[in-house]
């Protein structure tokens, strides 16, 4: 038998209406003594609210999804855990979506999300839906951008200050006397990732700020299944760079293998920074030198971004889109040696 909200009241001894500000935790003229009994109720006849029910009444579905690129970065892990703890906070169930950075997955998911009559979107976009986007705008869909954004299309994103990044890592190669410097990337092209572009711009920047020469030889960029040849590629060079970046955590990983593979030794045949500081880069031998997102602050503001969106939808006065830069830091461990 189906325990309605009435049998709730009446087993906690309160209205109905203080009921149902107990499931929307509207809490502020309620006393201690009253939500206990209500909590009480509700565990002793095994309540479950209707949720359909609650999504008419709001319009609303309470739930948000989250386009993400890959699941397997560290990264983007975070992000999305931190994008559930916010929404959690009001009551807004996530679902997530994996693309591979597939523009296609992306556009479906996307479409499917908002057939579904969820009540955001927080996105990790690629340029080939840009046309989709445009018109999601116009129709006032509430989304957010997440690490990367789209020109020419106004809408809240939050992302890494990612030249930044590039160039704390230059900064430190620099300081140690190392001017062959080189960094592998996942594929640029002529619709790259806003994150590859930035971070490569930050690299090239850096380096005519210390005077280093810029080898084309030593920008090195493919898929992750390509990395093994890439970087063999670095080491066969007849100058092969003596200090190299990372981009992300998986071409660290990359990274590390092939020199296990090879015998190189860290810092002494090469020096190493990635960027993203993975959980085994604090105690891998040597520890190695890493560039930190703030990945669960980068989460936690495009959630708060996308309810408050969804929040005013409807309304002439909507604030504006902004975009938001939020600073890396870099964690000097012992990757990296100086140069005589």
């Amino acid at each position: 038998m189906v325990i309605t909200m009435r049998e709730v009241a009446e087993r906690a001894g309160v209205s109905k209406s203080t009921v149902s500000q107990f499931l929307s935790k509207r809490y502020n003229y309620m006393s201690l003594d009253t939500k206990r009994k209500v909590e009480q109720a509700i565990e002793e006849l095994n309540y479950i609210p209707n949720e359909v029910a609650r999504s008419l009444k709001h319009k609303k579905t309470f739930i948000v999804g989250v386009i993400s690129s890959t699941i397997l970065s560290k990264f983007t892990t975070e992000v999305v855990r931190a994008i559930e703890d916010e929404c959690q906070l009001e009551g807004v169930q996530v679902i997530v979506c994996n693309t591979d950075d597939d523009s296609l997955k992306e556009k479906n998911y996307v479409q499917s999300m908002i057939a579904r009559q969820v009540d955001g979107l927080i996105i990790f976009p690629t340029e080939e839906n840009k046309k989709l986007y445009v018109s999601l705008v116009k129709n006032g869909y509430p989304f957010v951008f997440v690490d990367r954004k789209i020109d020419e299309i106004s809408v809240d994103t939050v992302l890494l200050n990612n030249e930044k990044a590039s160039e704390l890592a230059v900064e430190t190669f620099a300081q140690h006397n190392h001017e062959n410097i080189g960094i592998i990337t996942f594929p640029l092209g002529k619709k790259t990732i806003t994150t590859r572009i930035e971070r490569l711009s930050g690299y090239r920047k850096t380096l005519e700020n210390h005077g280093l020469p810029v080898n084309e030889d030593y920008i090195k960029s493919g898929r992750l299944d390509e990395m093994p040849d890439l970087i063999g590629e670095l080491f066969h060079m007849d100058n092969p760079p003596t200090a190299i970046i990372a981009t992300n955590d998986m071409i660290l990983e990359q990274v590390l293998i092939y020199a296990k593979n090879n015998r190189l030794t860290i810092p002494n045949d090469f020096s190493l920074i990635g960027v993203d500081d993975v959980s085994f880069a604090a105690f891998y031998n040597p520890p190695i030198t890493t560039v930190s997102q703030p990945s669960f602050e980068m989460g936690k503001r495009s959630a708060r971004l996308l309810l408050d969106k969804i929040n005013r939808k409807g309304q002439e006065d909507e604030a504006p889109s902004e975009i938001i830069r939020l600073n890396p830091t870099i964690n000097l461990r012992e990757s990296v040696r100086i140069l005589n």
